[in-house]
């Protein structure tokens, strides 16, 4: 019963329960801010499934005006078939080397693929709706600078 009652009491806030565009409140990065650090970064990972498997892909892209992540691909790539219509994530940071510093941004948000008319190109255009942005500060971590194993 006590473990019951404990359960009860223990609120966890599910990603896909929040509004759509709001940072998480551990963040420490508002989404206005989280999409400013985007914008200055050339490359990021879009990452999908393929046959129910996770696949990371390093991709350049841009942000349109309403903050949505745009990538360009060849229109009949593996990316352009398994993403359309599905939920995927793109991240991108900047990370000092020397101190682990720097900045950690992730879109959620269904794709959607833009395929070239015919005859117009082989390009496709996709765009990742936002529906959940979470941007992070990275602070150096006092244990990783004493190195792994150190007490």
């Amino acid at each position: 019963m006590n473990a019951d009652r404990e359960a009860a009491s223990v609120q966890v806030e599910s990603p896909v329960a929040r509004r759509p565009g709001v940072t998480g409140p551990e963040s420490g990065l508002d989404e206005a801010r989280a999409l400013e650090l985007l914008r200055g970064a050339g490359v990021g990972r879009v990452v999908y499934t393929v046959d129910a498997l996770p696949a990371v892909l390093p991709v350049r892209f841009r942000l349109d005006p309403l903050g949505g992540v745009l990538l360009a691909t060849a229109s009949g790539s593996e990316l352009a078939r398994a993403v359309d219509g599905a939920v995927i994530a793109f991240e991108a940071d900047e990370v000092d080397g020397a101190d682990g510093t720097g900045w950690c941004v992730t879109v959620l948000g269904r794709a959607e693929v833009r395929r070239a008319p015919p005859g117009a190109g082989v390009r496709a255009e996709i765009r990742i709706v936002p529906e959940l942005v979470v941007g992070r500060h990275l602070a150096p971590d006092a244990a990783w600078e004493r190195g792994p194993g150190s007490a």
